[in-house]
């Protein structure tokens, strides 16, 4: 992974009266040069905007920045039709999605919506066949049969674009294991950071299942979900007592992330609010005008 293709965004948890700031926060975003904004996908919340209807509005309403669902739900959206959505999207936009898969947390909503509930190691592996059929109904060529364990298809004709980046909110070691196996990239779960144990313990998993696939590890970016503050003066300590980023100056979200990517590897960021919702529009502002243009400007070749 080359520093050049760091890659910075904010997120948003979006209610169904949300979509006019959270479409100026998105116009706002790509005006200033963000690279990314993603979306919550929590199909059974009724409050919520779709995340897959709303990220392509947005996407007709901008013109360089890209959408990712942080992470799709992949139990109720069969990947055959995820395919079919994102090379959709990516054909419509130029490019500009990202397709995060997660293999569905909360299953008791999950099941409530009638989607036949999997076991945590089923789930994880019907996570990996989906990423790995999503991908084959990609690119063009011959029409696609799969005969996998819970997906099937029969000459099914892949869409004549390319498959987008694909990007893991995995946590267990299984789930981790296919992400280093089939996937672009991860997003650590519960917004853990480089410093963080589970960053620490998780990444080698990655690591090896990339290696035992025959991939460099490098080809899977990580791109940490990040809440904090940005304040205007800087603070006495940018990490509470468990060691969790609470954010600071500018200047110390600099210094912070600029080490980050030299040190630790990171490939991208994602900026929430302290609370782990939307940041304001102010903050994402200056996120986008003064610390990414800095840390990009830092991790240049000398």
């Amino acid at each position: 992974m080359s520093t050049r293709e760091v890659v910075f965004g904010f997120g948003a948890h979006s209610g169904i009266d949300d979509g006019p700031e959270l479409l100026r926060m998105a116009q706002q975003a790509d005006r200033d040069g963000l690279n990314i904004f993603s979306l919550s996908d929590h199909p059974y919340l009724g409050e919520r905007l779709d995340a897959y209807a709303t990220i392509g509005f947005i996407l007709g309403r901008t013109q360089r920045i890209a959408g990712l669902a942080n992470v799709t739900n992949l139990p109720t959206r069969p990947p055959t039709m995820l395919a079919r959505t994102v090379t959709s999207l990516s054909a419509l936009s130029g490019g500009r999605i990202v397709l995060g898969m997660g293999a569905g947390g909360l299953w008791d909503r999950i099941a409530a919506m009638g989607v036949p509930r999997l076991s945590p190691a089923d789930a994880v592996d019907a996570f990996e066949e989906a990423i790995t059929l999503v991908k084959s109904l990609s690119g063009g060529g011959p029409p696609v049969t799969h005969k996998g364990h819970y997906y099937q298809v029969d000459q099914i004709e892949p869409a004549p674009v390319p498959a987008p980046a694909v990007w893991t909110g995995s946590v267990g070691p299984k789930s981790l294991a296919a992400t280093g196996r089939v996937a672009d990239g991860w997003i650590p779960g519960h917004a853990a950071d480089w410093l963080s144990e589970r960053y620490r313990t998780s990444r080698p998993i990655i690591d090896a299942a990339a290696a035992a696939a025959g991939r460099d590890p490098r080809e899977v970016r990580t791109v940490f979900n990040l809440p904090g503050r940005i304040t205007d003066r800087p603070l006495a300590a940018t990490r509470d007592r468990d060691g969790r980023w609470i954010g600071g100056s500018a200047d110390q979200w600099i210094e912070e992330l600029t080490g980050a990517v030299l040190e630790h590897d990171a490939s991208g960021f994602t900026l929430f609010s302290p609370s782990g919702g939307t940041t304001d529009i102010v903050s994402l502002g200056r996120w986008a005008n003064e610390i990414a243009p800095a840390i990009r400007q830092a991790i240049q070749p000398i």
